[in-house]
């Protein structure tokens, strides 16, 4: 991988004076693929590592047979709330200063803070039938391939769209693999976040029988020993993930959100905002596992000391790479547009990464991310040179 990235636009927008952003870290066969996030605070920094993080989600899932061949990394990211009212008008704008960069490059959908309705809806308005019309641009059969994503997506399972459920059913059988290595025995867990990762990641954790007993959002924390009704906290979240606090039974609880890494539990899932776990922290948290739903939520020395306690951390790259996996198993035909298929294909990739990635890490005496940033710069490597060009 280059240790700089190819290309790095910052955009201020004429109006409001916020600031926008795009990296593309890598392209393979011309192409980046990665998600446009609305953050408060965000920095070209902090695009420029979600870029080098999708280089490598793309990479670490690669499987010769399949017919999927990663793509590059890349990521946008907008300085704004995405609450803020003036907040569709400003991405209208970005979008439509970066939309050579989206029609030729860069394959992009949504990410934290933004709805894949929303952006849809305003590249329909400059012109664009998706945010992946530079993949369908090589591919030989495009109207089958936009029917068969428009299938997927048109999935609902159990009240909520497939795409939206994909990411963190991942991140939850990530927990379950790891859950099974570590003996957990009727886990509990802990999850920040209530948007399309967390909130699914709490669902398939809920119904695989760990006890989801906190859930943090954007207004604090919801607590219960005897563990939450998930289900019924997903049909009361609006579209920043947040719960309606009336539908809380009697026996719930309520917290700062801040307090959320004090909980007990076998399993933390942090699944929000980026740089959330730092290495003050630490010694507050009791969980046996961390697995990562958000990108970049743990900060490196937090990390390392995590690892001296002997609490495995599975990276980003590895726990939340299957929202962006399935875009591109669907679009390839790796698998059916059917709940079914999407499942199949996640359990059986993510046991497979899960488990080679803990025994070598295991063997080796290293931490999870190390062995799998290596794993995926052998595969990186392996893309490269069947693609033909790399930059």
């Amino acid at each position: 991988m280059n240790d700089r990235p190819l290309l790095e636009i910052t955009w201020t927008d004429p109006v409001t004076g916020r600031n926008g952003f795009v990296v593309i870290d890598t392209l393979v066969r011309g192409l980046a693929s990665g998600g446009l996030r609305l953050r408060e605070g965000c920095t070209l920094g902090e695009v420029r590592g979600l870029a080098r993080g999708m280089t490598r989600k793309e990479a670490v899932v690669y499987d010769p047979a399949d017919n999927y061949l990663p793509l590059g990394g890349g990521k946008g990211g907008i300085d704004i709330d995405p609450a803020d009212p003036r907040a569709p008008d400003v991405l209208a704008r970005f979008l439509a200063s970066v939309l050579p960069l989206v029609k030729e490059q860069w394959n992009t959908g949504e990410d934290f803070g933004l709805r894949q309705e929303t952006i849809d809806k305003v590249v329909a308005d400059l012109g664009l039938a998706s945010t992946v019309e530079a993949i369908f641009a090589t591919l030989p059969d495009p109207r089958a391939t936009r029917e068969r994503l428009a299938e997927a997506f048109a999935v609902d399972v159990e009240g909520i769209s497939l795409s939206d459920v994909v990411g963190g059913y991942g991140v939850a059988q990530a927990c379950l693999v790891m859950a099974e290595r570590l003996g957990l025995r009727g886990p509990t867990a802990v999850v920040q976040g209530f948007g399309s990762i967390g909130g699914a990641a709490a669902r398939y954790l809920a119904l695989a029988g760990v006890k989801v007993v906190a859930i943090a959002d954007r207004a604090g924390l919801v607590c219960s020993d005897d563990g939450l009704d998930v289900e019924t906290l997903l049909a009361s979240r609006d579209d920043l993930g947040v719960i309606d606090r009336t539908a809380l039974r009697d026996s719930d609880r309520v917290a700062p959100t801040e307090e959320w890494l004090d909980v007990a539990c076998d399993i933390l899932v942090p699944a929000a905002m980026s740089y959330v776990i730092h290495p003050a922290d630490v010694p507050r948290i009791s969980a046996r596992l961390v697995v990562e739903g958000a990108n970049m939520p743990t900060l490196p020395d937090a990390e390392e000391a995590m690892f001296a306690r002997g609490i495995p951390v599975v990276p980003d790259f590895v726990a939340n790479v299957m929202t962006n996996a399935w875009w591109w198993w669907i679009v390839f035909g790796d698998i059916a547009p059917t709940a079914e298929s999407s499942y199949a294909k996640i359990d059986a990739v993510m046991r497979r990464l899960v488990e080679r990635v803990a025994t070598d890490a295991e063997s080796a005496g290293h931490t999870l991310r190390h062995v799998a940033l290596e794993l995926a710069s052998r595969n990186s490597a392996e893309i490269a040179a069947r693609a033909g060009i790399t930059a």
